[in-house]
This record gives C-alpha cells, sequence and structure tokens, in this order.
C-alpha cells in the first residue's frame, strides 16, 4: 500500500484511540502531530478529498491520509488498522460479539465522546481560544467548511456553555462509565470479553472524566480496575508518549456534535 500520513492531536479522545489501535497493529505509519486547537486539520497539504476532511461527524477527529485522500472517524480508522494488519485481535471474530462490540462503539462516540469533549472544552479549550486575536480566530475557522463546525468553533471561544447542556454532558458520561461498569460485572477485564476496539475507544474518552466528572468512576471498582489494565497496557504507554504536552488529557478541541434527541 502506498505511503500512510495519519495526522492526530495530542493523545486523548478520538487521537488517542487512533494511535493506540496503530500500536497495536505494529504497521509503519508516517504519524504526524498537528495542533487542533490552531486549526491545522483543516490545512493540510496535498489533501485532495475536502468533503472526508471537513465534514466528518467526529469534529476536530485524526486524518489518515493515503495518496490525497482523507480518512476519518477514529473506529473506522482503528478498524483499517487492524484489517491491514491482517487481523490482530482488535475485533471479535464471532459475528455476535463483532455486532455488540460495533454497537457499543456507536454509544460511545455518538454519546459519551460528545459530551466528553463539551465538558473538556468548556475547562480547558476555552480559554485558550477567548486569548486569540479576532483576526487570527477569523482565519483560522475560515478553513473549516463545515458550517455546524465553524458554529462550534465560535461558541466555544465565546464561552456559550448552556447550563442544560452542562448539566446534560455530566449525565451522558455518568451513564456511559455505568454501562462500562455494568458491563464488567461478570468479572471479564475487557468490555467484549477479549481486548478489542470498544475498549480502546471507550477509555480515549473516559480517561479524562475522572478530573471533569469525578462522579462518574466514583464507587465503581470495575471500572477503576479497568481504568488501571487499560493504563498499563502497552500500546496505550506508547500512544501516550507521543504527547508533545505535560498533560495530553487537558488538550481538547471541538469534538462531535451533541446528539439532540436524547
Amino acid at each position: 500500500m502506498s505511503d500512510m500520513i495519519l495526522y492526530h492531536g495530542e493523545p486523548n479522545g478520538a487521537s488517542l484511540t487512533v494511535l493506540a489501535a496503530l500500536e497495536e497493529t505494529g504497521l509503519a505509519v508516517d504519524c504526524r502531530a498537528i495542533d487542533l486547537l490552531a486549526g491545522e486539520r483543516h490545512r493540510l497539504a496535498g489533501v485532495t478529498d475536502r468533503v472526508a476532511l471537513d465534514m466528518g461527524v467526529e469534529g476536530e477527529g485524526p486524518v489518515l491520509v493515503i495518496d490525497g485522500e482523507a480518512m476519518t472517524e477514529s473506529v473506522f480508522i482503528a478498524q483499517f488498522f487492524d484489517e491491514l494488519a491482517g487481523g490482530v485481535g482488535l475485533q471479535p471474530a464471532d459475528p455476535y460479539t463483532h455486532w455488540q462490540m460495533l454497537m457499543w462503539c456507536r454509544r460511545a462516540t455518538e454519546r459519551a465522546s460528545p459530551a466528553a469533549a463539551f465538558l473538556g472544552c468548556k475547562a480547558h479549550a476555552h480559554g485558550q481560544l477567548a486569548g486569540i486575536e479576532d483576526g487570527a480566530f477569523n482565519a483560522c475557522i475560515a478553513a473549516i467548511a463545515s458550517p455546524d463546525l465553524q458554529q462550534r468553533w465560535q461558541s466555544l471561544r465565546d464561552g456559550l456553555f448552556p447550563a442544560d447542556q452542562v448539566a446534560d454532558s455530566h449525565a451522558k458520561v455518568i451513564a456511559f462509565a455505568q454501562t462500562a461498569e455494568d458491563q464488567l460485572a461478570d468479572g471479564r477485564d475487557w468490555l467484549m470479553g477479549q481486548f478489542s476496539i470498544a475498549d480502546l475507544v471507550s477509555f480515549s474518552w473516559l480517561a479524562a472524566m475522572g478530573e471533569l466528572v469525578p462522579e462518574s468512576i466514583e464507587a465503581k471498582p470495575r471500572i477503576q480496575a479497568w481504568l488501571k489494565r487499560m493504563e498499563a497496557r502497552p500500546s496505550i504507554r506508547r500512544a501516550l508518549a507521543r504527547a508533545t504536552v505535560a498533560e495530553p488529557f487537558k488538550s481538547w478541541a471541538p469534538g462531535p456534535e451533541i446528539n439532540r434527541w436524547g
């Protein structure tokens, strides 16, 4: 296959999912860190597929570029890596368990990740964007093709965090963590029984929530033990070692749009 370039943010959220999946596979991919909060994702040299690059529902997620074509969405990229490597066990072979994994990942990316990104941006990204001069900020978002994503950048800079969305985001993070706690109730080590992309995507969005939504993991011994197992996994450690900042779990950029349907 042609040379592959993975543009990624700090190892947190969607970028952590993809970086850890890559480490699990051992594939040779040119990894290039970009500053998501500077809008660099929308100005990638040589990228010709602007629709895939700018209209991804994941927001400011990583981008895999092959021959100028941009591939987005972290779960899909993780699946691509696993299959390209010949199958390293990131996807269950059993059809039903594979379906369960995909449904789990959908819950993570459509409900938990928008909530986590909203709270992470509120806590850590708003101040950075608010300090940018107007002209520089406008130039930054001018490169974003999606009007919806542009508006979320503007709202983040303006500090628009409605109380109902804050409360809803807290509730969604807590609910997702409780679902994971319940999933581990039979004594399994990993969410699908075997280690899978479900563990990667769940950890990538929950790892920072102990600080932002401490009640999400308090009094949940099974998920606390699972978080420690994830932290000890070599792929996670190597992915986190790619950080260019001291605290990557405090690095956020606008994520997926918050699900309006509950």
